[in-house]
């Protein structure tokens, strides 16, 4: 039969979650930490779906094709769907915001190296 959908989806939700976490432990380059925010992002988005996901499931319409006693069954939850859609904008904000700044510290300092960032000036 196989694994569901739902069950594929959250694990690879959380590869990507893990994978961007250790890139942005390991990394000490600036861009590459961003990138393993934005894997973490998008594995969160992957997650979030899948938990609204219901196997051979139809659209959350109530009429002919789906009646209201198998509705909480067959449905699909848009909620998470929704909220995903919200997030990818939010997280496009952040990353650019991000790089933004990175830009920035690339023109002051010459380098995208956190370890050129030690000092702070208060």
């Amino acid at each position: 039969m196989g694994l569901p959908i739902s069950q594929i989806l959250l694990t690879t939700g959380f590869v990507l979650v893990l994978i961007g976490f250790w890139g942005m432990l390991k990394h000490r380059n600036i861009l590459r930490i961003i990138i393993g925010f934005s894997l973490i992002d998008t594995g969160m988005h992957i997650v979030l779906v899948a938990t609204g996901y219901v196997t051979g499931g139809t659209a959350p319409i109530i009429d002919k094709a789906l009646g209201v006693s198998e509705a909480a069954a067959r449905a699909v939850d848009p909620i998470p769907s929704a909220l995903v859609v919200t997030a990818i904008v939010i997280g496009f904000s952040v990353t650019a915001i991000m790089l933004s700044f990175a830009i920035r510290i690339h023109a002051v300092r010459k380098t995208l190296s956190i370890d050129a960032l030690t000092e702070s000036r208060w």
